[in-house]
């Protein structure tokens, strides 16, 4: 237990994580381009809403991200770019059709990386915040890929930007208590379910246009890795969930007429920070290390925006270079919801690779969403 466990051995009483998948929408939006796309779709020119929005492209450090709105899109429903019709059921139309398709794609991926047949999947948990049907989601998905009809379904609907981590946190569970089982975990989101034209009546709007993005992620993971047949990346050690009370209005969403809309007050960075660190060493204590050893794990940390990502640094006097993958995920993906962290996962392996920075065995895995809850996992990374 703890320090004395090697590298590449994994516990085989612990889940690991045996491949990872991505996959984005065709359309790529350049940050510089976004702000007079965005008022041309939605044919505003109130000056002083443009302005804003520049500003925040500039301060969320994002440089690209995938969507599935396009022009097509608006031209066939023009009506989302209306303010104040009743459009949830054409977004839906869209939505549950996009998350499908894009959540077969990043499956498929993971699943020929992991190298095993597709028949070899016993569990699927599905996480998604942008789809609204019955039968949900994770039917449609195993279906899509040829699932086998007995595979044991799990669906996490609206746990927002800690959906990924919950899903893992689930994914482990069933692993470990399943033995021999192989758990796909699939994530996929899209903006469109929320899509508005800007409105002086709702600035925060605005920081999603500026922030958030589209896409799919999956995992495969489970216990007791088969010699030359899996190769295990990181194995989840310990995983724990806390919500913050009396915070549950903080991030605020609701289903309307008109789509989901979401208000982010301004204080969610300084909860966070009031309350990882107390949060972060009970995790780390599974393992024996203390809040004397926080640069000596790896932080593979959702990038919810760049002022939590900066306030998480400062609170726990980070080295620059720890939250490296997750400021490159959210430049090159935005806040993809429950997605990002597995993008955030693939640039810590690749930085591992190219051995640019000391690698460290030990790390955490964190994310944050509605509630607040903080999800949080003590892993290691067996590929050092």
């Amino acid at each position: 237990m703890g320090r004395e466990e090697t590298a590449r051995n994994a516990n085989p009483r612990k889940a690991t994580i045996l491949a990872l998948g991505k996959a984005f929408p065709h359309q790529l939006v350049m940050q510089e381009f976004l702000v007079d796309g965005y008022f041309k779709n939605t044919n505003c020119d109130d000056p002083e809403l443009k302005l804003k929005l520049t500003r925040l492209c500039k301060s969320t450090t994002v440089k690209t991200r995938y969507v599935v709105m396009s022009e097509e899109i608006l031209k066939k429903y023009p009506e989302l770019a209306v303010e104040g019709l009743p459009t949830v059921k054409q977004r839906l139309d869209i939505c549950n059709i996009a998350v499908t398709e894009m959540a077969i794609e990043a499956s498929q991926s993971c699943i020929k990386k992991w190298g095993r047949p597709i028949s070899d999947i016993t569990h699927l948990v599905y996480v998604s915040s942008s789809e609204v049907r019955l039968p949900g989601g994770d039917l449609y998905l195993a279906k899509g890929l040829g699932l086998r009809p007995e595979t044991n379904r799990t669906m996490i609907y609206f746990a927002g930007c800690s959906g990924g981590v919950a899903g893992l946190r689930v994914a482990k569970d069933i692993a470990e208590n399943n033995p021999g089982s192989r758990v796909l975990l699939a994530t996929s989101e899209t903006t469109i379910i929320g899509f508005k034209p800007p409105s002086t009546q709702r600035p925060y709007d605005l920081v999603g246009v500026a922030l958030f993005g589209d896409g799919a992620g999956a995992m495969i993971i489970g216990s007791t890795p088969l010699p030359n047949l899996e190769r295990p990346l990181f194995e989840l050690h310990t995983a724990i969930q806390h919500f913050i009370p009396n915070t549950e209005k903080i991030i605020d969403g609701r289903l309307t007429e008109e789509g989901i809309s979401f208000k982010l007050e301004r204080e969610l960075p300084q909860i966070i920070e009031d309350n990882i660190e107390g949060f972060c060493v009970k995790l780390m204590g599974f393992a024996h290390y203390t809040e004397k050893d926080y640069n000596k794990m790896f932080w593979a940390v959702h990038p919810g925006g760049p002022a939590i990502l900066n306030r998480l640094e400062k609170k726990l006097e980070l080295l620059p270079e720890k939250l490296n993958a997750s400021r490159r995920a959210l430049a090159d993906y935005g806040n993809a919801s429950s997605n990002t962290i597995v993008y955030v996962l693939e640039y810590m392996l690749e930085e591992a690779k190219r051995e640019e920075l000391r690698q460290n065995e030990w790390g955490l895995i964190l994310a944050f969403g509605p509630g607040i809850t903080l999800e949080g996992i003590l892993a290691r990374n067996l590929t050092l």
